[in-house]
């Protein structure tokens, strides 16, 4: 067994795209922090991420989740800005817009009432008939009743910006360490305590903990809470493709079944089924072929493209779709960071600024109350 790190320090549980976000604002605001994880940085559920930026698909409703991911992509543009200087990474980022598309008469109905419903927030939004819909993207289905192109929204490769994030860290101190999973956090004395597991089990003691565990972060043993944190893995799984068609898609598209991304280098990126199967982190042919199946109905051309790789991950859902941030009530000095679901890109920058904001000035802004981990109980 051995002791590490620092008492002083902050300890990340979690190398996935918002535990390397919350590691890298913590520690450019001068934070001494550690980050803890069994896998290499971004690769759980991030490496299988379209790192698709659509706040006002994703949510088609004025519900807080909604709240949270508006307020987020409006941080996108100097995040990312800002994670390039210090890293001196390429990140993709583009806000080209996405396209939702109606290929039935319901749909359309839909894409009419989110039209609408923008509006009324005062967002952007163009609704267009089925030979407006072509027009802006002539490589859809000759099916398409109509469409619904949203200008603000855009991707982000979750990948690189991962990797810069992790990069722009450590050069501002943080340190990555793969000491195997945490299994506990308890108090020990003024601070916490992190026992992990594995063949060398490791301890390390900090002043401050967050649990950015992703699905895995319910399996943490966190002493003297009774209450199981209600974080469950959905399983996600996306095809990368090599697109063949003289010209590629202009911009994100999006339908009932699927969403499709267009990168600079010719490939797409298709994704994502949603299956409550466990931690099994398999990708299945049952999966890739619903996703060929939707694609392909989405835009015929799809049939050509050739098949560069299957992956898969496990997004960490909650019973209200909502992410788990904010302090514990039972641990002092422990705070979640987790459950963000198949919005975790899209809330790294929000997510970071929340948890930095609390642990370093001391300040509970209005949003954490949306996301306060007591709403399922003694946490």
């Amino acid at each position: 067994m051995q002791i590490v790190a620092s008492p002083r320090e902050i300890v990340v549980i979690g190398a996935g795209i918002v535990g390397c976000a919350i590691a890298y604002e913590l520690s450019r605001r001068g934070a001494s922090v550690i980050v803890i994880d069994d896998r290499a940085p971004g690769m759980g559920a991030t490496q299988a991420s379209a790192g698709v930026l659509a706040p006002f698909i994703e949510a088609r409703n004025d519900g807080p989740l909604i709240e949270l991911t508006a307020r987020s992509l409006g941080l996108f543009d100097d995040f990312v800005s800002r994670v390039r200087s210090d890293s001196q990474a390429i990140v993709a980022y583009e806000r080209s817009g996405t396209l939702d598309v109606a290929l039935d008469a319901d749909s359309l109905t839909t894409l009419q009432k989110t039209h609408a419903w923008l509006g009324a927030r005062g967002v952007e939004s163009n609704l267009l008939d089925a030979s407006a819909a072509i027009d802006c993207e002539p490589q859809l289905s000759s099916s398409v009743t109509g469409g619904l192109l949203i200008p603000a929204h855009g991707f982000v490769g979750a990948s690189q910006l991962t990797h810069a994030l992790t990069t722009a860290a450590l050069r501002k101190g943080a340190r990555f360490v793969d000491y195997g999973r945490v299994a506990s956090v308890t108090r020990d004395g003024a601070g916490l305590r992190l026992d992990t597991s594995g063949t060398l089990r490791n301890v390390v003691r900090a002043d401050t903990v967050v649990l950015a565990g992703g699905s895995w972060s319910g399996a943490v043993q966190i002493g003297g809470v009774e209450t199981h944190l209600p974080v469950r893995p959905i399983r996600g799984q996306l095809l990368h493709l090599h697109w063949t068609g003289a010209e590629n898609l202009r911009r994100v598209v999006w339908s009932d079944r699927c969403y499709v991304v267009p990168w600079p280098d010719g490939t797409v990126l298709v994704g994502a089924t949603e299956e409550d199967a466990g931690f099994d982190e398999r990708t299945t042919l049952a999966g890739i072929q619903d996703l060929i199946d939707a694609a392909c109905e989405l835009l015929p051309h799809a049939w050509t493209a050739s098949l560069v790789a299957a992956k898969v991950g496990l997004r960490p859902g909650t019973p209200d779709h909502l992410p788990i941030i904010g302090w514990s009530e039972t641990i002092p000095n422990l705070m979640y960071a987790t459950g963000h679901y198949r919005n975790g890109i899209l809330l790294a920058p929000l997510t970071a600024e929340l948890v930095a904001d609390a642990i370093l000035e001391k300040r509970n802004g209005a949003l954490l109350e949306l996301t306060r981990p007591q709403r399922f109980g003694a946490l």
